[in-house]
């Protein structure tokens, strides 16, 4: 295993790459991408960046240089010919050829497309606008590297040997939480901590540690290029992006209640019958269900992000029931902002009633948290689609804290699909 206290210490570069690969990337997002591509690569959609954690100043704690630096340097970056073999030659999900000749042919020849960036206040605002199938693919760079320059920027004048402990203690940090989850028999867990990681090596070397750790528990990553280089399963399937998107191309309120469902009938279709996971909280998890298509129950399982995670469970559990489909045969994913005792507390509850999946994101790859100071604490730092082909996009969620979008058109959407049974849940990450 690589050094990391050593390696971060010797950032001594002109610039040293946080992106390296197109494929340091979430599978979600080549899986989406493929679709738009199928089905909407006329459409052009603006992805902007927004830190929800306004106390934490990028503007102040990251040089502007350098980030315009790693951001120029990923619009570089194309993909090598031994990763075109691996997304032509691998099989996903059990599933040969997940991606078309024609989509990979268009990937190989892909490049970033160009970016804004400016300082306003103490953030950063950054901004791309083009084809949807073209800016989607910055939302994990801009992520990525903004997170990784924020820790870079805490750990910059720390000593070697300040270094080394640091790592000691966040390693034994993350081998004490394997050590819980050891004890959970049928767990079943992934990496899904991309977006907001500490840093690309140190996700590497959670995966490698939950490898060790876990075994057959630990299903893969999310991150195509480290499920390459640690020939572990590539985990994904879709994201509240395409329902943004389908709502806003919407004509009328009769599309717009129908778009959550389009876009599942159409995913469907293009996957033919695989990845049947539904993320029903964009508009509200409970009115999602009660106003859900029938074929729809027949799916594999369903994705909670949002809320109150054992309340979604509950709601998706009686939807299953009024459908006449056996809960225990059908998956939940729990992924939002999940510690230890979060994966605890849903594993007893639900084991046994459901099949039980776990994606496990920040806290997982950046739980830094009071080590040094809370400098290094994680933060919640999104990049979203906000207009597509000039209309600005909503998203509702099951916390008001994640609520997104214009007022005028909150309100619209809230018509249409019912507020539902939200919350007002701190967003630590």
């Amino acid at each position: 295993m690589i050094d990391i206290a050593k390696r971060v210490y010797d950032h001594q570069w002109n610039i040293d790459p946080i992106i390296r690969s197109l494929l340091d990337t979430d599978f979600y997002k080549l899986l989406m991408a493929q679709m738009v591509y199928r089905r909407h690569r006329h459409v052009d959609v603006t992805f902007g960046l927004h830190n929800r954690a306004t106390h934490v100043p990028l503007a102040k704690l990251i040089d502007e240089d350098e980030l315009r630096a790693q951001l120029d340097h990923a619009r570089q970056v194309s993909l090598s010919r031994g990763e075109v073999t691996w997304l032509r030659g691998n099989t996903f999900y059990g599933k040969e050829r997940m991606f078309s000749p024609e989509f990979i042919d268009w990937f190989e020849s892909f490049r970033l497309p160009d970016y804004e960036l400016h300082k306003d206040g103490d953030q950063y605002h950054f901004e791309v606008r083009g084809p949807w199938h073209e800016t989607m693919m910055w939302e994990m760079p801009v992520l990525a590297i903004v997170s990784e320059l924020r820790s870079r920027a805490a750990l910059n004048q720390m000593p070697k040997f300040d270094l080394q402990v640091l790592y000691a203690r966040a390693t034994s940090r993350l081998w004490e939480k394997i050590e819980r989850l050891r004890k959970l028999p049928e767990l079943r867990i992934a990496d899904f901590g991309t977006r907001r990681r500490h840093g690309f090596l140190w996700q590497d070397w959670c995966v490698q540690a939950m490898i060790e750790g876990l075994g057959e528990r630990f299903l893969g990553t999310s991150n195509c290029l480290i499920a390459l280089r640690r020939e572990v399963e590539a985990i994904g399937t879709n994201a509240h992006e395409l329902p943004m998107v389908y709502a806003a191309l919407a004509d009328d309120d009769q599309a717009l209640a129908n778009a959550p469902y389009q876009v599942l009938a159409d995913w469907q279709e293009d996957y033919e019958g695989n990845l049947r996971i539904a993320l029903p909280d964009t508009y509200g998890t409970e009115n999602f269900l009660k106003k859900a298509p029938p074929w729809l129950a027949k799916w594999t399982g369903i994705r909670i992000d949002s809320g109150d995670p054992a309340n979604g469970a509950e709601l998706a559990i009686q939807w299953w029931q009024q459908h006449g489909e056996n809960p225990a045969e059908k998956m939940i994913i729990f992924s939002d902002g999940l510690s230890v005792d979060e994966i605890e507390r849903l594993y007893y509850r639900f084991h046994g009633k459901v099949r039980l999946g776990f994606g496990w994101g920040t806290l997982l790859t950046n739980d830094f948290r009071g080590l040094r100071g809370d400098e290094l604490n994680p933060f919640s730092l999104v990049c979203k689609a906000y207009e597509a082909n000039g209309r600005r996009t909503v998203k509702l969620s099951d916390n008001v804290h994640k609520a997104m979008g214009p007022a005028e058109e909150i309100a619209r959407y809230v018509r249409v699909f019912g507020a539902g049974a939200q919350q007002q849940d701190d967003v630590i990450v």
